[in-house]
């Protein structure tokens, strides 16, 4: 047969494919939830801090009601344009952490900030490799599907073989511990 046509090179040979491990190879439902919490605390952080300067520049505006025996005041209280712009930008920035934590970092190494800490990642069940940037900020809107059915997805790891959340069964993905090497 003719050589191919990319220059006469073969492709790169496929990642290693995981093969079946006993559960406890899986990455625990514990520490996948310890994990979420560290990874979720900037992103409260940075919107907190919006919500509280939100609720501290909030101005109260009176009108006079003057009818013809009386005189009332009527007050009401609303959120400067200040406080809006500083919790829609706080908004903006925590999203953005999201993104770079679950979609870059996660994609990229594997691991996001409280998996690292936890020393686990996310790798594609057939590879064993990180899933990317796309594949990862899917999953996590994947995750939508965990919590549509009254949070039961996120549950599944609980009793699986394999410790997978619907979330993960749908994007073929697992959770492994990362191995130490040895120095």
């Amino acid at each position: 047969p003719p050589p191919p046509s990319s220059g006469g090179y073969a492709p790169p040979p496929p990642g290693s494919a995981i093969r079946a491990l006993p559960t406890q190879a899986y990455t625990s439902w514990f520490n996948r939830v310890l994990a979420f919490l560290i990874d979720n605390i900037p992103y409260v952080f940075i919107v907190g801090i919006g919500w509280v300067i939100l609720m501290s520049t909030q101005e109260e505006e009176c009108l006079a009601d003057v009818t013809r025996y009386d005189i009332d005041e009527v007050c009401e209280v609303g959120y400067s344009s200040t406080g809006l712009t500083v919790f829609w930008l706080s908004v903006l920035l925590g999203l953005a952490y999201l993104v770079w934590n679950y979609g870059y970092r996660q994609g990229t190494t594997g691991s996001s900030i409280g998996k690292s800490v936890l020393k686990f990642k996310v790798v594609s069940e057939e590879t064993g490799r990180p899933i990317g940037f796309g594949t990862s900020v899917v999953r996590q809107l994947a995750h939508l599907v965990d919590a549509i059915i009254c949070y039961i997805g996120y549950l599944f790891p609980l009793w699986d073989a394999k410790r997978q959340t619907l979330a993960d069964k749908i994007m073929s993905t697992v959770c492994l511990p990362v191995q130490d090497r040895p120095e």
